[in-house]
């Protein structure tokens, strides 16, 4: 049995410990993954853990075991997918708060403060934090900030300052960890495993918990910063155009697990208000002389049609019998 080599194990007597949580499945972001791991450790105090989960990976789980000896590194004991992980994480946390950090995520300097700092007010159950994306090659001039959250990151018309929200991205996210107690862990039949489009676990997850207690405040707070490592095959067109596909059929899926109404509050919101003024932006970019800015206005319309297809179509699939259970 791998022992746990982080000197300072968390305690109960410890109201605002911290465990950091970092879910891993490829071997193709270890130079991230080092760096999402160092600047964690720099950023934790006594009494904070870091618990990292490979997910069914047998080689990437022993290269992390002989790399990262400050912390706890075991496998995946559900099934495969980055919900299984957080929810094996969560059979092993002794932190008050447990930290969601991706894998080809890197925080900056005062991330981890940031994010404990809230949870002096007990009526705050999560805290989530700003997603700056890191693109390989510079950020193509027709994707629209608009629609970062293809790419995992913050996107134009979240708060700019801390504000109360339904829920996080998934890349920089915190809940206290007695908020699993009552509403469970991460939904297994939601995340992206294999070709399985199925994602918004985080999503569903939040408004279970508004759902079973409508005082808890989930906190957006974007001075938790982290960097999100896009790679370059991200920047593609095929690849946003997949990705909203994806987003239409998972809110599809989380609106049959919570009620349209509480799926899609926010959603609505960002349709009528943030992708109008987005499209006018961009024609006006254009006129100011940015030869993108027309495109940037195309692909949110195209975006907007992918994604209410996708949803639409998923509404209206009948779920299999282990689907419904």
């Amino acid at each position: 049995m791998h022992e746990n080599l982080y000197p300072e194990r968390v305690t109960e007597d410890s109201p605002r410990s911290v465990t950091v949580v970092i879910c891993a499945y490829t071997e193709r972001r270890w130079e991230t993954l080092r760096l999402g791991v160092d600047a964690a450790l720099k950023q934790m105090s006594f009494g904070d853990e870091l618990l990292m989960i490979v997910d069914h990976n047998d080689d990437l789980l022993e290269r992390c075991r002989n790399a990262f000896a400050r912390g706890l590194v075991i496998p995946n004991r559900f099934s495969r997918g980055l919900s299984g992980a957080r929810n094996t994480a969560l059979d092993e946390a002794h932190g008050s708060i447990v930290v969601f950090l991706d894998d080809d995520a890197v925080p900056l300097d005062g991330w981890l403060e940031a994010l404990r700092a809230p949870y002096a007010d007990e009526s705050v159950c999560g805290v989530g934090g700003l997603a700056r994306p890191l693109w390989v090659g510079g950020q193509p001039g027709w994707f629209p900030e608009e629609f970062l959250w293809v790419v995992g990151c913050s996107y134009r018309g979240l708060p700019s300052g801390s504000h109360r929200v339904r829920n996080f991205l998934g890349a920089n996210m915190s809940f206290r960890r007695t908020i699993f107690d009552r509403v469970g862990g991460f939904s297994q039949k939601l995340g992206r495993v294999g070709s399985q489009p199925l994602g918004c676990e985080e999503t569903e997850l939040s408004i279970r918990l508004g759902q079973a207690d409508p005082e808890a405040v989930l906190l957006y707070d974007p001075s938790a910063q982290v960097e999100h490592h896009v790679p370059r095959q991200r920047g593609s067109l095929g690849y946003f155009v997949r990705r909203c596909w994806s987003e239409g059929l998972s809110k599809a899926e989380v609106s049959r697990r919570v009620g349209s109404s509480s799926a899609l509050s926010a959603e609505r919101k960002y349709a009528s208000r943030v992708l109008p003024r987005g499209i006018w932006q961009g024609f006006r970019d254009s006129l100011a002389g940015d030869c993108w800015g027309v495109a940037r206005s195309i692909v949110i319309m195209l975006g907007f049609v992918v994604t209410a297809v996708g949803y639409w179509t998923g509404a209206i699939r009948k779920p299999s019998d282990d689907e419904a259970k």
